[in-house]
């Protein structure tokens, strides 16, 4: 109310005693107004019913300075990890697994190298670490173990995965224990199944024997239990012919000519299978040749006389057989009758042995493995 107006309603009450009592009636009624109104105001701003149809509005978030700072400060300790996945030609490989572990195996992020092949892991504590790489088509990858410090950037060396199943191994065996098993398996080849055929090799690369390995085939061939028989027999028919009349007849002249044969053919074949095989180094086997032209198999099979291939595998004259038949043509002139001993002796047999191992190797080239059983494959 303004001032002037105050002081004249104040000089009208005081002229005026009834005008006071009505002053002092209207200041009453002007208090009792003002605080009811304040009430209704508050009443206005609160109503006690809550409008459910609008959500209430969020009261705003006041971040934590120190929480803040905390994170902030664990962000920047951490490090980071990338590479790039390519293949043996250098070309990239994407969508390989790549996973980042720890030294004891544990995955601690597994991502996916991207179209480029590159790969990033951030976020890493500092630490010790190994990546490994996982590819469709490809063998696994592992790198060798890394420490990162805080804040490093660590790029992973060059990663080049190898195909899957393209890494072969070569297992180097002993050349002797090659040549045994070849041995085992020529020591069970014998025509009709009963005549030995131990000397021919079906393989045309074969190992080379060792001088242990040519004595030990050369007494399981000449001693085999059909050589006695065929002693025996070829001891008969001298007798029948009276060959080598200087032994006798009977008992005694077959045990001489038994005897006389017996010791031929050990004597030849240790001396040419075994004693200058192994001082010669040559190789006292028959190499079947089974194919080209019928001549070339016909010169093969004679060359085995005067030919022979040696240890290292090349052809060379074939002095073991020439200096075994040779000597074992010298020897017999210690158990044969005196007037058929001297020079025609010895070159008469030996004659007969080279002969008699020409007949032979055409015997293997053409006939002999259509006859003889337990063949290996000759690979």
């Amino acid at each position: 109310m303004p001032r002037a107006a105050q002081q004249k309603m104040t000089l009208w009450g005081v002229a005026n005693p009834k005008g006071m009592r009505l002053v002092a009636l209207c200041t009453l009624v002007l208090l009792s107004l003002l605080p009811g109104a304040g009430v209704a105001q508050q009443q206005t701003a609160r109503p006690s019913t809550p409008d459910n149809s609008l959500p209430d509005t969020p009261l705003p978030q006041h971040e934590d300075p120190m929480q803040n700072s905390e994170t902030t400060g664990h962000a920047e300790e951490t490090a980071s990890v990338s590479g790039t996945v390519r293949d043996a030609t250098g070309a990239v490989i994407p969508d390989a697994q790549v996973n980042l572990t720890l030294r004891d195996g544990r995955r601690l992020q597994v991502i996916r190298s991207e179209a480029n092949g590159e790969f990033t892991f951030s976020r890493v504590p500092a630490g010790s670490y190994l990546v490994t790489l996982e590819a469709v088509g490809f063998a696994p990858f592992t790198t060798k173990e890394f420490t990162l410090a805080p804040q490093q950037v660590y790029l992973v060396p060059e990663i080049l995965l190898s195909v899957e199943g393209s890494t072969t191994s070569i297992v180097v065996r002993p050349t002797e224990e090659i040549a045994a098993e070849q041995i085992k398996a020529e020591e069970k080849q014998r025509v009709f199944g009963v005549f030995p055929n131990f000397y021919v090799s079906y393989v045309p690369d074969a190992a080379p024997l060792t001088s242990k390995q040519k004595l030990s085939m050369a007494a399981h061939d000449t001693f085999d239990w059909t050589s006695f028989l065929g002693v025996s027999m070829g001891a008969g028919i001298q007798q029948a012919t009276n060959a080598h009349p200087g032994y006798g007849q009977g008992v005694a002249g077959y045990g001489k000519r038994w005897g006389a044969l017996f010791a031929n053919g050990r004597s030849s074949d240790l001396l040419s299978h075994y004693v200058f095989a192994s001082l010669l180094h040559q190789d006292p086997r028959y190499f079947y040749q089974g194919t080209g032209t019928t001549k070339s198999r016909f010169y093969h099979a004679l060359s085995n006389a005067f030919v022979a291939r040696s240890d290292s595998g090349k052809k060379m004259p074939n002095y073991s057989y020439l200096f075994g038949d040779l000597c074992s043509a010298a020897l017999s002139n210690a158990y044969y009758p005196p007037a058929d001993r001297g020079a025609s002796l010895v070159f008469t047999n030996a004659a007969l042995g080279i002969g008699g191992r020409a007949a032979q190797g055409l015997f293997q080239e053409f006939v002999a493995k259509r006859l003889t059983k337990h063949i290996p494959d000759s690979k």
